[in-house]
């Protein structure tokens, strides 16, 4: 069998992406090969049948300084994402895998309202940030997001019946067609505590994810099992135990805190009802500690072993209902 193809865009010049994927590239596992788009000196003199540089950009020292971002470098980071994507929607490329990036950096330089790879992606490819989730894969759990990159006194406004139901139907598709789970169990998470405690400490159970929950459980049918909403204290429990389970998270840190805390460095994202396959490392840029050699280059791997696992079936992958 031929190797699994995948594009990686290199992310932030002056973060932790250039040391990660130099140690991840020394590991890569048999079967892949990589096309790395990113600046001239990412991979120094490295050469290897299995690992291709496109050098987009020859930033000089002064625009990759770890720790220190430039606009040349958010105008970077943006160009090494168009072009790997353009990469993978060619055909060539079985998947796009991203390392991480400053958002401010990109927004500030590009000026464009870059929230995040999830809502660049889906806008870039006519999904809308509606039509696509993150989520997260850290060995037993799998955990995708109603909303993404939202301020938490914002989160309850942003939510609605419509998305967390999306959501339901990706995560769904996503554990039948590419995890290979028969009978998937979608657990969707509370937003307050205790479950809103009988509309004591919230009303948004009772007034929408109920009946969202409801929705969902007739729109999959006999084909998978609903639960919800559950106090977020105990749903992650629940899914680390079953591995026919997945979680709706109703926001970010609702879902980052449990999988950092079982898989942080192991864990990898990607995002549900693109038109293509994406992973994506589970951390950030790190400008605390770029360039002093300890990054943990786990994330990165964790997202190409996932991308490689998921390439041929992904290409069979309809994302228009849960049903599929």
């Amino acid at each position: 069998m031929s190797d699994v193809v995948l594009a990686l865009s290199a992310g932030d010049p002056s973060g932790v992406g250039p040391e990660v994927i130099r140690a991840a590239v020394r590991r890569l596992p048999r079967g892949i090969r990589l096309v790395v788009f990113g600046d001239a000196s990412l991979l120094g003199r490295r050469t290897s049948p299995k690992i291709e540089l496109v050098a987009v950009t020859r930033l000089p020292p002064s625009d990759r300084r770890p720790g220190r971002p430039t606009r040349a470098g958010g105008r970077a980071q943006l160009a090494y994402l168009e072009a790997a994507v353009v990469h993978v929607e060619s055909g060539r490329a079985a998947g796009l895998v991203t390392a991480p990036v400053s958002k401010r950096a990109i927004a500030v330089a590009n000026d464009v309202p870059f929230l995040g790879h999830t809502e660049w992606l889906a806008y870039r490819a006519g999904s809308g940030a509606a039509g696509v989730a993150m989520c997260f894969v850290a060995g037993s759990l799998k955990v995708a997001l109603a909303t993404t990159h939202v301020p938490l006194r914002g989160v309850a406004r942003s939510l609605t019946a419509r998305r967390i139901v999306r959501t339901g139907e990706l995560l769904f598709t996503y554990l039948r067609g590419l995890e290979g789970v028969r009978r998937p169990r979608i657990l969707v998470a509370a937003l307050n505590p205790h479950a809103g405690e009988g509309g004591l400490v919230g009303g948004e159970e009772a007034r929408m994810i109920a009946p969202a929950v409801r929705q969902l459980r007739r729109r999959l049918g006999r084909g998978g099992d609903v639960e919800g909403p559950i106090p977020a204290d105990a749903v992650f429990r629940i899914a680390a135990a079953d591995p026919r389970a997945g979680v709706v998270a109703l926001y970010h840190d609702q879902a980052t805190i449990p999988v950092k805390l079982v898989a942080f460095g192991g864990a990898a994202n990607v995002t549900l009802g693109l038109p293509y396959l994406r992973t994506s490392v589970d951390h950030g840029v790190a400008y605390d500690i770029a360039g002093r050699g300890i990054a943990d280059p786990g994330g990165l791997q964790a997202a190409v072993a996932l991308a490689a696992r998921h390439a041929r079936k992904a290409r069979r992958i309809v994302w228009t209902s849960g049903t599929n």
